[in-house]
């Protein structure tokens, strides 16, 4: 099995074209990046990716940004999710990583929420890969193991940095088995939370070490299960991001670190655990 590791386009405006070779310098075959809004943002975009070789995984968001709008309902999602898939058929992606629902509603309708988004992915024929994230319907590990008995059909992307936040603590007891979630995980997202925020100042600090090592087990517990599922290729997307998750030095508002090379130090560090990992099995 091949890793394919992307680059987020969080906190990104400069155009693709500008930064492409510094992308593949490092190893990164594509970019993760939102559905454009328009037609012809969308056709500038797949060209942009036709010019330099890069591949794309497109963010759906079913609530219409990262906090879905408090007062939209379930069929408002699902609504916007059918004309998105649309959409992100002019661009080609490798497969759609969806952002769901909201976290407010409740479990039955959760569930009829996913079994209709789920019935959207077929119809359109694209693989959605429905994200872990904080706001959404998947914020918490215990909701999504409940959805996954009742749906086990779903998808997901993992970014176990959100649970870590919303559980407080590195998930890493006994009775924390999320092995039904790890079975059905198709794609990665490397950003690495600790139990107090989502994001450390940085990877590479001896401080969060524990918390690194942590999410590297859920990474490496995936690439297993890909394995075993005959997966030729997993992807992982460096999520290293701005808005709030940079840490900034207070009154001066001077980042910690730079986002840019955070990623690109995620992207290497993963390339080389995972050719360690590979090496192992």
């Amino acid at each position: 099995m091949e890793l394919d590791i992307f680059r987020t386009l969080w906190g990104v405006t400069a155009p693709l074209e500008s930064y492409a070779e510094q992308l593949k310098s490092v190893g990164f075959t594509g970019v993760e990046a939102r559905i454009a809004a328009t037609s012809e943002e969308r056709r500038a975009f797949r060209q942009a990716l036709d010019n330099t070789g890069m591949e794309h995984i497109a963010i759906l968001f079913t609530g219409g940004d990262v906090i879905p709008d408090q007062a939209e309902t379930s069929a408002d999602h699902l609504a916007r999710m059918d004309r998105l898939l649309d959409a992100a058929a002019e661009l080609s992606p490798r497969f759609i990583n969806v952002l769901p629902g909201n976290d407010r509603w409740p479990m039955a309708e959760q569930v009829e929420f996913f079994g209709r988004a789920q019935e959207l992915a077929d119809k359109h024929g694209i693989l959605c890969s429905f994200e872990t994230h904080r706001g959404t319907s998947l914020y918490s590990p215990w909701v999504t193991l409940d959805l996954i008995r009742q749906l086990p059909q779903l998808q997901f992307t993992t970014d176990i940095s959100h649970w870590v936040l919303v559980c407080e603590r590195l998930l890493n007891h006994p009775k924390d088995d999320l092995s039904a979630f790890i079975d059905r995980v198709h794609h990665i997202q490397a950003r690495v939370g600790y139990d107090q925020g989502p994001q450390v100042p940085h990877p590479d600090a001896p401080e969060y070490r524990g918390a690194l090592e942590f999410h590297q087990s859920i990474w490496e517990a995936v690439w297993r299960k890909h394995i075993e599922k005959g997966y030729e290729r997993s992807t992982l997307t460096t999520e290293f991001g701005p808005d709030g998750y940079l840490h900034h030095l207070p009154f001066t508002n001077v980042p910690v670190a730079d986002l840019w090379s955070l990623n690109e130090r995620m992207a290497i560090e993963e390339r080389r655990h995972f050719n360690q990992f590979i090496q192992s099995v």
